[in-house]
């Protein structure tokens, strides 16, 4: 019983910890590269992320990110959607696909454990070119057995699955759920590559997620996640002053816990309207032209 009681705190702080490797992976908690690199290669230990690879692909995103032509470019479905022209073009069987791959259950519950547990373990959608990272899928792979094999001989396999398996599931849960929503509300913009630039993407494309103080902490301030985009490099310890210091990054897309919550049904980019929307929201608009039609 003690053990499911301190689960979610344990998760927590590793959520912590893998915000503590995505810092290293932007070269910005520490001033030395090489201390960024041995840091965030012990954080993806434990937090079963293979850092080399994850840290290129996270650059792609933040070259693409809420740019409409560049989506196919380093994106993926947490930071990424169809417009609603494009998700009506597709055959029925595809429009499925879409919505039951960012269905809040699936997108949210289901699949994030199968990253961390599963994807992770694989070079699966890495180039061939891409060798220093598919090596460092295979270094993680090879020391996590290392680690976990030493922790299961000393004190038993089973104990160690009881206590690995769920703080892993709960915080990768946690931490996919706090990604997807900062870039996804109603209040959220997206734009085509013409209209695109950093800053007006930073500061309208993402999002200041509001957390209690200890929330803030366990999550790294990545709810000021407007002021990251800006700046990769402000280590997670800055972000909120920051974000104090400067009147104009408080004029961002602002959401609740709540706000949060319901963040995650908006999959779709209406450019007519300008803003982000439901799949139900999507069908109430085409009710009055078929109708009309």
């Amino acid at each position: 019983m003690a053990v499911l009681g301190v689960r979610p705190l344990a998760a927590l702080f590793l959520v912590r910890i893998f915000i503590i490797q995505h810092d290293c992976g932007h070269y910005s908690f520490f001033r030395s590269r090489r201390a960024n690199n041995v840091t965030g290669f012990f954080c993806g230990l434990l937090t079963l992320t293979p850092y080399t690879s994850w840290r290129r692909q996270h650059a792609g995103h933040h070259g693409v990110w809420n740019d409409l032509d560049r989506r196919e470019t380093g994106a993926d479905i947490y930071s990424s959607c169809l417009t609603t022209e494009e998700y009506l073009a597709l055959s029925r069987r595809k429009r499925w696909e879409y919505r039951a791959a960012r269905h809040p259950v699936v997108a949210n519950l289901v699949l994030p454990p199968l990253i961390f547990f599963v994807l992770y373990r694989l070079p699966f959608d890495m180039p061939r070119n891409w060798k220093r990272e598919r090596r460092g899928v295979y270094l993680t792979n090879i020391a996590l057995v290392g680690l976990l094999g030493s922790l299961g001989l000393v004190l038993g396999f089973g104990q160690v699955a009881l206590v690995q398996v769920p703080v892993m599931i709960l915080a990768s849960i946690i931490g996919v759920w706090l990604f997807s929503v900062q870039h996804r509300s109603e209040k959220a913009q997206w734009f085509r590559h013409e209209q695109w630039d950093a800053q007006a993407a930073s500061l309208q494309g993402s999002t200041f997620l509001r957390l209690p103080g200890p929330l803030r902490w366990f999550t790294g301030n990545i709810g000021y996640h407007h002021v990251h985009h800006l700046n990769p490099r402000i280590p997670n310890y800055r972000l909120r002053d920051c974000h104090a210091a400067l009147s104009d990054l408080r004029e961002v897309p602002q959401l609740s816990f709540r706000d949060a919550m319901r963040a995650l049904w908006f999959v779709l980019w209406d450019e007519r309207l300008g803003k982000m929307v439901t799949i139900r929201e999507m069908k109430r608009e085409q009710l009055p032209s078929r109708a009309a039609a």
